[in-house]
């Protein structure tokens, strides 16, 4: 969906070129795409946890198995891992939320999607900066982006703020798209 100005012609207009842009999905009207969105956030994390530490514990044993046959120097490898879990996590983010699904595995399996906050789905990088983002306020504002999500309505937290992306049921009918202006 992309924004229209007041001419009525389509300016394919985005949060990266027009913060006052319209919000395609309003909390009040349409409740149901953001019921229990937080919780079932928090468990889609948990399983991406899972998926993501998947392959990282898969090269570590290689590694391991690697530095055994070759008595010792294989483990150097070891410093790779780091490197290679954050390049995976970077690539499972943007093609995962830049893909078809705008979700991760965990996401589609707690039934969420990403959508831009014009209603538009999310873009390869607009995935891998929301993980960056994420990660980086997790660091530094643990408790902060959690509280953030529960007093706004369409349970953002600090990164989607940031970012324009919204979290929304998959399975409840948004109907048709209401723009509301931002004020």
């Amino acid at each position: 969906m992309s924004d229209t100005s007041n001419s009525g012609t389509s300016s394919g207009a985005t949060w990266r070129n027009n913060p006052s842009a319209a919000q395609a999905y309003d909390p009040w009207l349409q409740p149901d795409l953001f019921a229990g969105v937080l919780t079932k956030r928090f468990f889609a994390f948990l399983i991406d946890l899972v998926v993501l530490s998947i392959p990282v514990v898969l090269i570590s044993i290689f590694i391991l198995i690697f530095g055994v046959i070759t008595l010792g120097v294989g483990w150097l490898l070891f410093g790779l891992i780091s490197p290679v879990a954050v390049i995976w996590a970077l690539i499972y983010y943007g093609a995962s939320l830049g893909g078809v699904h705008g979700a991760t595995v965990g996401m589609r399996m707690m039934g969420i999607e990403m959508r831009t906050r014009t209603g538009d789905r999310p873009y390869f990088m607009l995935g891998a900066i929301h993980a960056i983002l994420y990660w980086l306020s997790v660091s530094f504002l643990t408790p902060f982006i959690v509280l953030v999500g529960l007093f706004n309505a369409r349970r953002q937290l600090l990164h989607d703020l940031i970012l324009g992306t919204v979290f929304i049921n998959t399975h409840a009918d948004p109907g048709p798209l209401v723009e509301t202006k931002r004020v």
